[in-house]
């Protein structure tokens, strides 16, 4: 019997988690008719482990995907329930927005985002097979024998690719939260002859609040101002949802060594690798053995549920020995498990198969997105969804793809290092992965990529507008500190004075008296010379004028990083001809094949020495043509 076809789209989605929704709503906005594919129409968008948004790097993430077009700043303002600036003390380069999110509320909304958006359509099926004809994407074949057509595919399957539950000695094929596995599109893509990773993460239990003593527990609330993630959101007013802390006791850590023998961890059951900067707590308790305790956040899942989350408490430990470690802790020893803790294993491929647009090498049309290449974390995934949206777009208008490079954005290093380096556990963002993090930073995303969304038509007229007002406004602000001198008397002496400032003989700018680190923007409304601007303007005047010189040295960086990338890498380079490259690099370029020397320079392998025997071979190469 033939195959029924379904329908034919300009781009298919495969999969509706963060990744998934915001590659469709990127080439649906974009104008293509797209079609997304999920197991569950339910759980779109869902949150299976931690109920939260943003956090170190990650909320420059965020903020990114935002000033791209994105949607998940919007979808996360609208569904906060705490926020938080985290490393207030380390300086903005760092600074990072995290939100705890009610994760049902979250899922509905965008579902809801997904229905009303026009050319997409949302189906609910298992994909089991890609269709590939003369090395280019010609569809997908659903469980039910349906074929829909398409010119591009974007697969972003998270943890459901051959997913398998851990829980003890107890091992279930399934999805995250115990929905359906997809589990024969991985023996699909092995017949494209992409090449299969297995990894694995984990979550902590879920409690019951009213089981709780909140008495022994220490509080954790929301910042008194609320900084929205999204540049679209006007002020936020809510009443925020405390979370609180408590720790793992002598107690805890007693009960998790005598039952290390029980782990699948260490008892060989789990074979896939999980993410090093996420380990479960009997992981935790082993490699930090002179540890007397570890923090445990309780956080709450949402305003409709009394369901919280333990963070800190990864683990997949069996059921009974999980019970005695949750009671161990302060202010839990009546704790009502809802949900047990467990490990997943999954399917991913080897990112350093995927050119920086996130399409394959040597299918035409197929792209990856999320944690299905090896990465961790919501935002990791939107952020690769919306670049494979952006480029699967550009890709059937004939456009050059657009690829941010590790100057441009931490989405820039996100992708350059899983597809340059690849990774051999679960990639997770952080903030000493970016080289330029002070330029990079999250108060700034908007007028880094503003301009780059508006120009592939994802940012609206009516954001761009605003975003222009308020680069003028400070523009202007700049200048008119720059331009204002202040002279040395007795009024503005004592105003220095007050501020632990030293005093001054001559004239001074406004803006050089800015530069000094104990006077602050607002502290120039005592001396009648502050401007009534918006918060995000001052905040982005006092930084450029107090980190000029670093941002300045940064700059120099990043101009000497542009001239690398600028040295393009032909296609058609026979590494393995090149006299004088090392066994390894001359693999290691075959399979990557960079685009640059300057991404030729971060493959691992590829040595100082190879790369000066690249820049011979370039300039030879130059004279003969």
């Amino acid at each position: 019997m033939s195959d029924f076809i379904g329908g034919e789209y300009d781009v298919i989605v495969v999969g509706a988690g963060h990744a998934g929704c915001e590659a469709a709503l990127a080439t649906a906005r974009m104008g293509f008719r797209t079609a997304i594919f999920t197991l569950n129409l339910d759980n779109i968008a869902n949150m299976p482990c931690n109920p939260n948004i943003g956090g170190t790097a990650k909320g420059q993430l965020v903020r990114e995907i935002d000033a791209l077009g994105g949607q998940m700043g919007i979808a996360a303002d609208a569904n906060l329930i705490q926020s938080k600036i985290l490393n207030r003390g380390k300086g903005p380069a760092v600074y990072s927005l995290r939100a705890q999110i009610d994760r049902r509320a979250y899922s509905t909304y965008m579902k809801h985002v997904l229905e009303k958006q026009e050319n997409l359509e949302i189906k609910q099926a298992e994909v089991t097979d890609v269709l590939c004809e003369a090395g280019k994407i010609k569809g997908i074949r659903v469980h039910t024998g349906t074929v829909y057509y398409c010119q591009a595919l974007i697969l972003t399957t998270g943890t459901y690719l051959k997913g398998s539950i851990i829980i003890g000695e107890s091992k279930i094929s399934s999805g995250p939260d115990g929905l359906l596995p997809a589990n024969r599109l991985s023996d699909s893509l092995k017949g494209l002859g992409i090449e299969l990773m297995r990894f694995k993460t984990g979550t902590p239990p879920r409690i019951n609040e009213r089981s709780i003593d909140y008495s022994k527990l220490i509080e954790q609330p929301g910042d008194e101002e609320i900084i929205p993630f999204s540049f679209m959101t006007g002020e936020l007013n809510i009443e925020q949802v405390p979370c609180y802390m408590t720790h793992t006791t002598a107690e805890t850590h007693r009960i998790i060594r005598e039952n290390l023998h029980r782990s699948p961890l260490y008892s060989g059951e789990i074979k896939g690798i999980g993410p090093r900067y996420c380990p479960s707590i009997e992981d935790k308790v082993v490699r930090f053995a002179d540890k007397e305790s570890h923090q445990v956040f309780i956080e709450p899942m949402g305003l409709g549920t009394k369901e919280v989350y333990l963070q800190g408490m990864s683990t997949s430990m069996p059921e009974d020995v999980q019970i005695k470690m949750v009671r161990s802790l302060p202010g839990l020893e009546n704790a009502q498990i809802m949900r047990p803790a467990y490990a997943i294993e999954y399917d991913c491929i080897n990112p350093t198969q995927l050119k920086l647009s996130l399409e394959i090498k040597g299918i035409e049309g197929l792209f990856f997105a999320g944690q299905i290449n090896g990465s961790s974390g919501y935002e990791e995934a939107a952020a690769q969804g919306i670049m494979a949206g952006i480029n699967a777009a550009l890709k059937l208008q004939n456009r050059e793809p657009l690829i941010l490079d590790r100057s441009q954005a931490y989405i820039g290093v996100l992708i350059d290092d899983l597809v340059t380096k690849g990774t051999r556990e679960p990639y997770r963002m952080m903030t000493s992965r970016a080289e330029y993090r002070l330029y990079l930073r999250q108060d700034n995303a908007d007028l880094r990529l503003t301009p780059i969304g508006y120009e592939i038509g994802l940012v609206s007229p009516e954001r761009y507008k605003r975003f222009l007002v308020k680069k003028r406004l400070i523009e202007e602000e700049i200048k008119r500190l720059q331009d204002t001198i202040l002279p040395a008397n007795d009024r503005i002496n004592d105003f220095l004075e007050r501020h632990g400032s030293t005093r001054i003989v001559t004239g001074i700018k406004l803006y050089d008296l800015l530069k000094r680190p104990e006077i602050e923007y607002h502290y120039l409304n005592e001396i009648g010379q502050g401007a009534d601007l918006p918060k995000e303007v001052i905040e982005q005047v006092s930084i450029s004028i107090k980190y000029e010189g670093y941002l300045k040295r940064q700059m120099n960086q990043i101009e000497q990083f542009k001239r690398m990338e600028e040295r393009h890498l032909p296609d058609d380079i026979d590494y393995a001809s090149i006299h004088g490259l090392s066994s390894e690099a001359k693999q290691k370029l075959s399979s990557i094949k960079p685009v640059s020397l300057g991404q030729a320079s971060r493959i691992s392998g590829v040595s100082p020495a190879d790369i000066a025997v690249l820049l011979v071979y370039l300039e030879s190469r130059k004279r003969k043509s």
